[in-house]
């Protein structure tokens, strides 16, 4: 079991790196200092100074990372169907489309049904350079699936239930159907402080923080770059 869990990790980081990779177009050069003597893109300079200053990303990684986005995606956005493709890959044993769509949605900050470069941007700083509190946050809106502020039982159930199905054969049939309705179960027992059903972005973070596993697994992409 404990074999599977780490396979399933090290395809996380798999894909968490083949991410970097797509949109830094590394996929097609071969050194850093390469691409950075290619990047002569085109771009808005006061779009570029902005996310600069909003985005943990230099001014010269920011211009890497979009000419490696307009090479991958001449549209200049990424829509929920190749990102599903992509995150599949990764994900063979299992169905992955569940967890694909809540990731997704959780770059697609405005909602309109693709991902542009700035979500990108502003979605890989936090996971590579965040804070603690800047990735919690970030989990907390993956998790908040109605984006209403609050995290109930069934939105909760929802992301267990893809997780293990993206977990495909490292969970089944090892584990029982209710399973994941039990660890959501153990999960609100924590993180419900006033047992009102919901969990709101305070009782999550503070039940996160205390959590050493939670704290472990935040540092899981700061290897990434």
């Amino acid at each position: 079991m404990s074999g599977c869990r780490k396979r399933c990790k090290r395809e996380i980081m798999r894909f968490a790196q083949y991410l970097l990779r797509l949109i830094t177009g590394s996929l097609h050069t071969d050194t850093v200092e390469d691409e950075m003597e290619m990047a002569t893109v085109r771009h808005r300079p006061e779009a570029l100074e902005l996310l600069e200053a909003q985005s943990k990303f230099t001014k010269k990684e920011l211009q890497i990372l979009y000419r490696g986005f307009k090479n991958e995606c001449p549209s200049g956005v990424v829509n929920e169907e190749t990102f599903k493709e992509i995150y599949s890959q990764f994900f063979p044993q299992g169905d992955s489309t569940t967890y694909a769509h809540f990731l997704f949605n959780a770059f697609d900050t405005d909602h309109n049904g693709s991902v542009s470069f700035e979500d990108f941007v502003m979605g890989l700083s936090i996971l590579l350079r965040g804070t603690v509190q800047e990735k919690l946050n970030w989990a907390f809106n993956l998790y908040d699936i109605n984006k209403d502020g609050y995290i109930t039982k069934e939105e909760m159930l929802d992301i267990m239930k893809a997780i293990y199905d993206m977990m495909g054969k490292c969970t089944y049939p090892v584990l029982k159907e209710d399973t994941p309705r039990q660890h959501v179960e153990t999960f609100f027992q924590k993180m419900d402080k006033n047992k009102d059903g919901v969990v709101t972005i305070d009782e999550f973070i503070e039940s996160c923080q205390k959590d050493e596993n939670i704290m472990r697994s935040m540092q899981l992409f700061e290897n990434v770059i």
